[in-house]
């Protein structure tokens, strides 16, 4: 049996140790929003935060979490009530396809819990391992410039 902190919740999965992160949030948990686009840790679909940082889920095995806190996109939000960065993305129209933006508000998300207001150069640098075939890099880098107020100020209410 292996725990999982994930999204505040503890979960106790029957699962092979060595299953990847990815595959226990997708198949036991239920939880969609990581994908699976390479498996070899280059595109960063899989994108979630594994205690503030962002990890390629399809790299991490359930048993490397240990007691440390997993965070994925349905952890920030709701379609309904999305969070500061995801509603960015979606007034910025970040997401051509979709496929990558789950793994990028994730990745920006780490960033900015860390860094309240980063750099154009900072979020470019941290955005780069990973990838969107569409292309819309300009309009992702965008939406994380339009947040960074509003993450702050939600930082400092919670």
């Amino acid at each position: 049996m292996i725990t999982l902190t994930v999204n505040g919740e503890r979960h106790m999965l029957d699962i092979d140790p060595s299953t990847p992160l990815l595959y226990a949030l997708r198949n036991q948990l239920q939880l969609h929003g990581a994908k699976y686009g390479c498996g070899l840790g280059q595109c960063g679909a899989c994108t979630v935060i594994v205690e503030g940082e962002p990890v390629f889920s399809c790299l991490m095995p359930v048993v490397a979490i240990g007691e440390r806190r997993v965070t994925t996109i349905e952890g920030l939000g709701t379609a309904d009530k999305p969070g500061p960065l995801q509603r960015a993305f979606i007034d910025k129209q970040a997401a051509q396809c979709g496929y990558c933006i789950a793994g990028m508000v994730m990745r920006a998300q780490a960033l900015l819990d860390r860094t309240p207001s980063p750099t154009e150069a900072e979020i470019r640098a941290h955005m780069e391992p990973n990838l969107c075939r569409c292309g819309t890099h300009m309009r992702i880098i965008a939406a994380i410039i339009s947040a960074i107020p509003f993450v702050a100020h939600q930082a400092r209410r919670a």
